[in-house]
């Protein structure tokens, strides 16, 4: 475990320079707020755990990251990670997830991928672990590390595969729209409260999911764990239900008094809001567009699609989805805008 900067610089200058390959950790089980509490590195051939929260500066890591092509398995989560945490995201991201589903691998977690490219079986035993604790155990340590250690065997087979099956180009596209989709997507979201199911309540049931909501969030952050262990977003919506059919409220009895307080507080307040200033639904934007010929382009594009995934073996989602295929059908986008090339080429669009 590196834990001071200096070890930091020192090791990453004996990197061989040619392999990068990154995993993070973060505590969102276990704390509202939310940090990057651990870094896996290898370069193929060392295989190192970085402490983020014991290092007090990164900056060695950093400039590896801003200046290097990186290896991650499913790497969404990380890149919004450094991106937020480090003020750092690699200029090329290549996804081991992605270079297995083009194969048509169909179990591609990262333990599923191991075994069956290197037939190697991991444990799943720390995936839930609290990894801003200190010292990590034995256990958390071998869990983080073999997170890494099995990508460079991996990627060369990944790699020889996707050549072989003509599919590299593919891969090479679509790391590069994976990475641009995270950085293009806002880093906080607006009116968090409207979580699933909120677009079938009218404006009054917003009114109260949005109290209940903004209740939940201030009393997980007082407690400093995440919403969900206060309540589950289908409790809200049940309290919201009881709150507009008039019902009593049922809480939970673990609820401290406080807590209790707190929330009817937070229906009474919302009870006082005047009616112009309720939130509104969202209405999604209707196609003018639905007629038998929009049916048969979308019935046409389908076909298409299954039976090109199915002579590639690969999952038709990968090919192009559903959103996708009826904006086309509908002409409010060229293919060229949603999809990528070698998408558009297997569809002749």
């Amino acid at each position: 475990m590196i834990q001071t900067t200096q070890e930091l610089a020192e090791f990453l200058d004996g990197s061989n320079g040619e392999f990068h390959a990154l995993d993070t950790e973060a505590d969102s089980l276990h704390c509202y707020h939310e940090k990057l509490c651990l870094i896996q590195y290898s370069d193929g051939e060392r295989h190192t755990l970085i402490d983020p929260l014991a290092i007090e500066d990164l900056e060695p890591l950093k400039q590896l990251i801003r200046s290097s092509e990186i290896w991650m398995h499913g790497a969404d989560y990380d890149i919004m990670l450094m991106r937020r945490d480090l003020d750092a995201v690699p200029p090329v991201v290549w996804d081991t997830q992605i270079a297995a589903r083009l194969l048509g691998v169909r179990k591609f977690g990262y333990a599923n991928l191991v075994e069956h490219f290197l037939g190697v079986e991991l444990s799943k035993g720390s995936q839930k672990a609290d990894w801003s604790k200190r010292p990590l155990t034995e256990k958390m340590m071998e869990y983080a590390i073999n997170d890494v250690f099995y990508l460079k065997p991996m990627v060369e087979l990944l790699l020889k595969q996707l050549r072989e099956k003509g599919r590299y180009e593919w891969f090479v596209e679509s790391c590069e729209q994976a990475r641009a989709k995270v950085l293009d997507r806002p880093q906080s979201k607006e009116d968090p409260w409207r979580i699933q199911g909120a677009g079938k309540l009218n404006p009054k049931g917003l009114l109260f999911l949005r109290a209940l909501w903004y209740w939940r969030d201030a009393e997980a952050s007082d407690w400093d764990k995440p919403p969900f262990m206060v309540c589950g977003n289908k409790q809200l919506l049940g309290w919201v239900n009881d709150i507009c059919n008039g019902r009593d409220i049922e809480l939970p009895k673990h609820f401290r008094s406080s807590r209790r307080k707190n929330f009817y507080a937070a229906v009474e307040k919302a009870k006082q809001v005047p009616e112009n200033l309720w939130p509104k639904r969202q209405r999604a934007a209707k196609r003018r567009i639905k007629d038998e010929v929009f049916e048969n382009r979308c019935a046409e594009l389908a076909a298409k699609r299954d039976q090109v995934a199915t002579d590639l073996d690969i999952d038709s989602a990968l090919i192009i989805s559903k959103a996708a295929i009826e904006s086309i059908a509908a002409k409010e986008v060229e293919p060229a805008e949603i999809l990528m090339a070698w998408q558009c080429q297997l569809l002749d669009l």
